[in-house]
């Protein structure tokens, strides 16, 4: 039997949650963190099919297969009790920056109804870091007020800090990134045929979003400039600047590879920390100002460029 949902590397925090659940006093909003490309959305899913009914085998419960009719339904988005937040398309149709404060409107609602099958009402937020001020804030009614036989799944990949009352009132799982024998045998399920060897992170979601022509490029810009420092010249400058500027997944696959070097180096040599942590709270600020991805490389690379001690 094969799983709808299969899940590499994470089997402690499932047994965690299943003990959780047979204990009779499980927690109302479980925030699952960790960083992105692990697997997170998929345990949550896994973990709301089987609140739900979704069953199996014996010695793994959590890997219904797709033809079970409680997972069937999850997958196909038509089970009453489940609810998956996620950022909307814009009029333009692309995704828009955050998650609104009307779509938590609507997603606090759900859980004012009992649950229509008789079970739980479970509700997916995916992602935390997508939350705008207001929408996190209003999150907080159905966290503070939490009704009977109701779950919530926050899925947390740590770009943007989480406000304290938020924290407060969830049991926190943090999934950890995957072992090179972990990610051989996620990225085969996938498909994928590069060189595992060669892929970083142990993030094989990445490893496969960054796997376009644009992110290689983004990437090796990134290394190239890295190389040159402290004092590149203006066309490999610019050359780095239009290779971030190409998309977002572009500019994150130029700003991480960026940000791994720094570290590198900071473990290396302790007093370029400094720099490390000048880059990432300006890939903060980046974020924050939502810039399009040449703005935010333009951006990136200056203060790189000018950060004391480089």
């Amino acid at each position: 039997m094969t799983a709808a949902l299969p899940l590499i590397g994470h089997k402690d925090a499932e047994r965690t949650f299943e003990a959780a659940a047979a204990s009779g006093r499980m927690h109302h909003a479980w925030m699952i963190e960790g960083p992105s490309g692990i697997g997170k959305a998929q345990f949550a899913m896994r973990c709301a099919a089987w609140l739900l009914g979704a069953r199996g085998p014996a010695d793994a419960p959590f890997d219904a297969p797709t033809d079970d009719p409680v997972m069937s339904r999850c997958l196909s988005g038509g089970h009453p009790d489940l609810r998956i937040l996620t950022r909307e398309l814009n009029d333009k149709g692309k995704l828009k920056q955050d998650i609104s404060i009307e779509q938590i409107r609507t997603f606090n609602e759900f859980f004012t109804y009992r649950p229509a099958l008789g079970g739980w009402r479970v509700g997916i937020v995916d992602s935390l870091d997508e939350l705008n001020r207001n929408s996190a804030n209003a999150i907080l009614k159905t966290l503070e007020e939490p009704p009977k036989a109701a779950i919530m799944f926050l899925i947390n990949h740590g770009s943007r800090p989480v406000l304290p009352t938020i924290r407060s009132r969830c049991r926190t799982l943090r999934l950890h990134t995957l072992n090179k024998e972990e990610m051989a045998e996620v990225l085969k399920l996938q498909g994928y045929e590069e060189d595992v060897s060669a892929i970083r992170h142990g993030r094989p979601g990445l490893a496969v979003e960054r796997a376009s022509e644009t992110c290689r490029i983004a990437t090796n810009a990134a290394r190239t400039l890295m190389t040159s420092m402290p004092r590149p010249n203006d066309a490999l400058v610019t050359r780095a600047i239009q290779a971030a500027g190409t998309d977002q997944t572009a500019f994150a696959a130029f700003r991480d590879e960026v940000l791994s070097r720094l570290a590198e180096d900071a473990t290396e040599a302790p007093q370029k920390s400094r720099v490390w942590l000048n880059t990432v709270k300006l890939a903060g600020e980046v974020d924050e100002l939502n810039m399009d991805p040449e703005q935010a490389a333009a951006k990136l690379i200056s203060g790189l460029l000018s950060a004391p001690g480089r």
